[in-house]
């Protein structure tokens, strides 16, 4: 339904409802009752739910909107983990940017390569933006209550809030990168990611049989790491928002005004000034979610065992097993700390920007659908709750007046 600021029909709506009720004038408006039971129904909802219900709903939002350009963030990102050595990087390259990797898997997998893991992504989206508003919007005052500070309650709850939601849907988010960095056609190139998933069953099914349980929380510590991230995105967009609207999160003001527009001035810095700094976590997760844990020796997919750094504890040591050149068989990357090393040694300090432009581009979009349809709905959910409450008011004094 088309509404103005306030929440209320627009002109057309209203015409159109004032010729039906003119012809039948004996007959009830459908829409005006479906909108006294809705408001009635959402005064019996928990303000508890509130927070949750917008959130999952925002985040399904942003993931639609977003999702092409996750999958090439991804690929930028993960490329660099599927080549056979470490000096295969300049020629290796298969994504280049974000228009020239777009039209590559246009050309290569259509639509569909463009949407490769929107499922797990709105399966993660759901828990993750319910657990971590939900969490932010009460943790928020209990902090407060015992820090007396408003920038480090706000950062306290961000970290709870986002620690939570991680932990949470860890695995969703590491099945999520594993599908939308592989190719939809077979692999013929050292640089492709090494397996073939149908799905999100397939992928979860297949990673616990080969790698195990242990596969579904790869990545987890610098996602931890990541909480930085929301550190300093929420406590600034919740400062910028009350500077630009008066309000905070989930917050408008009474007078009726949304402040559409400062909601989305504060969303766009927040999350440029967030992005920025904390980026080079997310390529560490990605190379760690998108390293398969199996014994090459008993899969073709032996690709992302090879090269990587030398460890200490191979010297006077024999490699296990090796693959058919003799390389031994261990994981490239193993832990945040030699991924780094492995990283900054085999491709540079500008691996660990490899994407931000396409995740800049993303991210951005992202943020300002998930907090202008979280805020919108938190808006139109506490209209219907106030007019509901009203509506009851009026009839219990109408029912003691009789």
């Amino acid at each position: 339904m088309n509404t103005n600021g306030r929440g209320a029909p627009d002109s057309s709506q209203s015409q159109a409802r004032s010729t039906h009720v003119d012809n039948a004038p004996n007959l009830p408006a459908p829409i005006s009752d479906f909108k006294i039971r809705l408001e009635l129904f959402s005064t019996k909802i928990p303000n508890f739910y509130v927070a949750p219900l917008c959130g999952a709903s925002a985040g399904m939002a942003s993931g639609i909107v977003t999702c092409p350009l996750d999958v090439i963030k991804t690929k930028l990102q993960a490329q660099g983990g599927f080549r056979r050595g470490a000096k295969q990087v300049a020629s290796g390259m298969l994504y280049r940017g974000l228009l020239g990797s777009g039209r590559k898997i246009w050309r290569e997998d259509g639509i569909r390569g463009l949407y490769q893991g929107l499922g797990p992504m709105l399966l993660g989206y759901l828990p993750t933006w319910a657990v971590y508003l939900a969490v932010y919007d009460r943790a928020r005052e209990y902090f407060y209550d015992k820090t007396g500070n408003w920038w480090l309650s706000r950062g306290y709850a961000s970290v709870t809030a986002g620690a939570c939601s991680t932990v949470v849907t860890n695995p969703i988010w590491v099945i999520k990168t594993r599908l939308m960095s592989q190719s939809i056609k077979q692999n013929s190139e050292g640089v492709r990611a090494p397996w073939q998933y149908k799905g999100t069953w397939d992928a979860a099914r297949k990673m616990y049989q080969i790698e195990g349980l242990r596969s579904f929380y790869s990545g987890l510590t610098p996602a931890l790491l990541g909480l930085t991230h929301v550190a300093i995105q929420f406590p600034l967009y919740e400062y910028l928002k009350m500077t630009f609207t008066g309000s905070g999160i989930g917050e408008h003001q009474e007078d009726g005004s949304s402040h559409w527009a400062g909601i989305s001035a504060a969303t766009f810095l927040s999350k440029i000034c967030a992005s920025t700094i904390t980026y080079p976590h997310e390529v560490l997760r990605t190379r760690l979610q998108t390293q398969q844990r199996g014994v090459p020796a008993q899969s073709h997919e032996e690709i992302a065992f090879r090269g990587g750094l030398k460890h200490p504890h191979d010297r006077g040591r024999s490699g296990g097993i090796s693959s058919s050149d003799g390389m031994p068989s261990r994981p490239r990357y193993n832990g945040v700390i030699r991924t780094f090393q492995t990283i900054l040694k085999e491709e540079g300090w500008h691996a660990f920007y490899s994407g931000i432009g396409v995740n800049l581009f993303r991210a951005v979009p992202a943020a300002m659908t998930t907090m202008l349809t979280y805020e919108y709905l938190r808006r139109q959910i506490g209209d219907l709750q106030h007019a509901g409450a009203l509506r009851l008011q009026a009839e219990e004094e109408a029912a003691r007046s009789i």
